[in-house]
């Protein structure tokens, strides 16, 4: 494909359109179901834990796929991953939205993540290979900002269609967007760009699906009453599969990870830094989600649109976020990010109670936007620059796994501090009342397991009807007051890493530049250190 300037493709605002466009589709479907959680308990009667899996479903497939997928599409063609991801899109969007139980509906969701795994690692891939220099941040900048944009405008499309239809409508609605990425990308994306002859390695590959996938399962089954072996063994696997892992990718003639690029110090850091930023947006979106319907009693479209200025702020910051990464460097627009996002967190365990207004409601979701939008572009840059272009499906591999891999780990154990949280509260709501011995087991269970298993029975029992909502609002404000709790401190870690360890602009230029030499000298060569 041949450049129109030195530094971007022809037709460079058509390609790009395409490639935001497959991006939006994955976007909007990590996002949609959140608004739909309560609904979906309702309709299947589902725990709590059952609805972080439908949640975390999308993320579960998209995270255990992208490393994998990203570097087959280096090998086999990355445009074809594009059109095979947003075609298999349509039919496992299909099944979601007429799933008749909890498990179809939650294996639909892992395969639509297996979908975008297809295509989405993609994306980055193909902006890093054809655009360079300051035009590369800029689109990445893009590229950023829509995609976290979407991920926080999702809720209020899934709030507009709950207004009229059915929670599977929410599972649909993304099929058009499907459809239309997949036409543009067969008219505008080139063909082969830069793309690897060596071998994929499969058996790595298939390594890492394990891996991701036990870990995400064992993090939601721990809380679960009966489920902790289940969760302890699924633990012993993802253990026993990262170590795997690294022994395969030493070995590997052509790894799947480069651990010799994975070990450059702009490249890991940056990596945990996203894994933190991505993972704490979607986990206080599923978290929020639920308060704003269950504790604040908002609509599906006022809990939706509740979370628009995330999206408006996020859009607005992610262009002075690339302008402070190429004036102040990354490590200055990561922490600033930072700042922001903990501040926003501070706010929801603060003020977010039952008898919060909808402007500290706004407050908050405005400081996380503009965090994510600070933090979202020097995380995603720093891992695309500082690998050779045949590695580009490992460094936009990586950076999807920031978001996806992170959403999935972080609402993982928010989704479980959530639940323990609103179980223990309610047992002990239950233990404490005068009508406690009149509560027999099975009720007991249904009115701990969720909310919405505290709705049904306040349904089948309206004479306690308004002492159990009362109880249920305060389980849940429990719950959540600790997942935000948590938050904040996995993103004080993430903050404190990059502050000690991400180099400061000057020694960032010069190892980005460091790093381009030793790869030039391994092409040349054939062999390396880096």
């Amino acid at each position: 494909m041949s450049t129109s300037a030195e530094d971007r493709p022809v037709r460079a605002p058509l390609v790009l359109a395409s490639l935001i466009l497959v991006a939006a589709v994955a976007n909007l479907n990590l996002a949609v179901a959140n608004v739909a959680l309560p609904d979906i308990g309702k309709a299947f009667d589902a725990g709590q834990t059952g609805l972080n899996l439908v949640a975390v479903g999308y993320s579960l497939g998209l995270a255990a796929s992208v490393l994998y997928l990203g570097a087959v599409g280096d090998r086999y063609g990355r445009r074809t991953m594009l059109l095979l991801g947003m075609a298999m899109a349509v039919p496992v969007s299909l099944v979601a939205g007429f799933a008749p139980t909890l498990e179809v509906l939650f294996a639909a969701r892992v395969l639509g993540g297996v979908s975008a795994g297809l295509a989405f690692p993609t994306t980055l891939a193909l902006i890093t290979a054809l655009w360079s220099g300051p035009a590369r941040t800029h689109a990445i900048a893009l590229w950023s900002a829509i995609g976290g944009g979407l991920t926080a405008l999702g809720p209020l499309v899934a709030g507009a269609l709950l207004e009229g239809f059915s929670w599977g409508s929410v599972f649909l609605v993304t099929m058009p967007l499907a459809l239309v990425a997949l036409a543009m990308t067969w008219v505008f994306v080139p063909s082969h760009v830069n793309e690897s002859s060596e071998p994929v390695d499969h058996l790595g590959g298939l390594v890492s699906v394990v891996l991701v996938g036990a870990l995400v399962l064992g993090i939601n089954f721990l809380p679960t009453d009966g489920m902790q072996t289940v969760a302890v063994s699924a633990l012993v696997i993802a253990a026993v599969a990262g170590i795997l892992f690294v022994l395969r990718q030493h070995r590997a003639g052509n790894p799947l990870f480069d651990l010799q690029v994975g070990r450059r110090r702009i490249f890991w850091v940056a990596a945990v830094a996203g894994i933190v930023v991505f993972g704490t947006l979607m986990g206080t979106m599923y978290v929020s989600q639920q308060y704003l319907q269950n504790v604040l009693g908002y609509s599906t479209l006022e809990s939706g649109s509740a979370a628009l200025p995330a999206a408006l702020v996020m859009v607005l910051v992610a262009p002075q976020s690339a302008k402070l990464v190429e004036t102040r460097g990354s490590r200055f627009t990561l922490l600033a990010g930072y700042t922001a996002i903990v501040a926003g967190l501070v706010v929801a365990f603060v003020w977010w109670d039952a008898d919060a207004s909808y402007a500290v409601v706004a407050l908050g979701f405005m400081c996380l936007g503009a965090g994510v939008g600070l933090a979202g572009t020097p995380a995603s840059r720093s891992l695309t620059g500082s690998v050779p272009i045949d590695r580009a499906g490992m460094a936009s591999g990586t950076a999807d796994l920031q978001r996806d891999l992170g959403g999935a780990i972080v609402q993982s154990i928010l989704g479980a501090i959530l639940t323990a949280g609103y179980t223990a509260s309610l047992a002990g709501t239950i233990a404490a009342t005068p009508q406690a011995a009149s509560v027999n087991e099975k009720t007991e269970a249904a009115l701990e397991k969720s909310f919405a298993g505290a709705v049904n029975i306040a349904e089948r029992y309206p004479q306690y009807a308004q002492q159990i909502i009362a109880a249920a609002r305060d389980a849940f404000l429990h719950g959540d007051s600790r997942a935000y709790a948590a938050a904040i401190g996995i993103v004080l870690l993430g903050a404190l890493l990059v502050y000690l360890l991400f180099p400061r602009h000057e020694a960032e230029t010069e190892l980005l530049a460091r790093y381009a030499r030793e790869d030039a000298a391994r092409d040349r060569s054939g062999t390396g250190q880096a």
